[in-house]
């Protein structure tokens, strides 16, 4: 029996959405701490760039009320048009809708602000009304508060969208560590931005297997001096 929810996210299969990134959206923000957000969404932002994933940037009332975008996510897609909109719903702006469909991808990635409000609103009408399906990335999402997050993802994930951790998809895309192309950029956004894990992958890479320490600028290591 076929069942296209139990197909794996490929770089031939998927594109992204990230909606509403923007400083006042994550203000309001409870649900996760927000630096880490900012991390995350970043990170995934930076995977989704090593596989060449067709990318949508949309927001909302950017001049009048939510800010500019980040520009550390803005500057993973050099050039990238920013769909501006006034519908809280990103599927209720025709350009949202005309991007989507021209990248030509049923599976759908989305992080966003909030949880509760715009991601809800878009995953339910692009599943319903456009037949896609939605992949919700949870900690590169957050809500108003830990309660209307976690409810939030009940509902979608009720309606039908798949959760996901920012981290599984980027590793979903590359799926086999032989996969060279991609091995060591892969493993660039985890030494930067997987907390602990990059720490330890970055003392492996040193440790174990002697490769220089990977910061840009020359430091000499000055030997002990026992005082006097």
């Amino acid at each position: 029996m076929s069942n296209s929810k139990l197909e794996v996210l490929t770089p031939l299969n998927s594109q992204i959405i990230f909606i509403d990134q923007q400083p006042q959206m994550a203000f309001g923000v409870q649900s996760i701490d927000r630096q880490v957000l900012k991390n995350n969404t970043v990170a995934l932002a930076k995977a989704a760039r090593v596989f060449n994933i067709p990318t949508i940037i949309t927001t909302v009332e950017t001049e009048s009320f939510s800010g500019y975008t980040y520009p550390e996510l803005l500057d993973v897609f050099p050039g990238l048009d920013i769909l501006e909109r006034t519908s809280m719903n990103s599927w209720d702006d025709q350009k949202v809708r005309d991007a989507l469909a021209a990248n030509g991808k049923k599976k759908v990635v989305v992080s966003g602000l909030w949880t509760e409000v715009c991601n809800n609103s878009f995953a339910l009408c692009a599943m319903l009304e456009g037949g896609y399906e939605i992949y919700m990335v949870a900690d590169a999402s957050g809500g108003t508060s830990k309660e209307a997050h976690d409810y939030a993802m009940q509902r979608m994930i009720q309606a039908g969208v798949i959760p996901v951790t920012w981290q599984q998809v980027m590793l979903e895309w590359q799926r086999d560590w032989a996969h060279r192309a991609t091995y060591d950029a892969v493993m660039k956004i985890a030494k930067e931005h997987s907390g602990a894990y990059g720490i330890g992958v970055d003392y492996a890479y040193t440790m174990v297997h002697k490769a220089p320490s990977r910061q840009e600028s020359e430091h000499r290591t000055l030997a002990p001096v026992p005082a006097r």
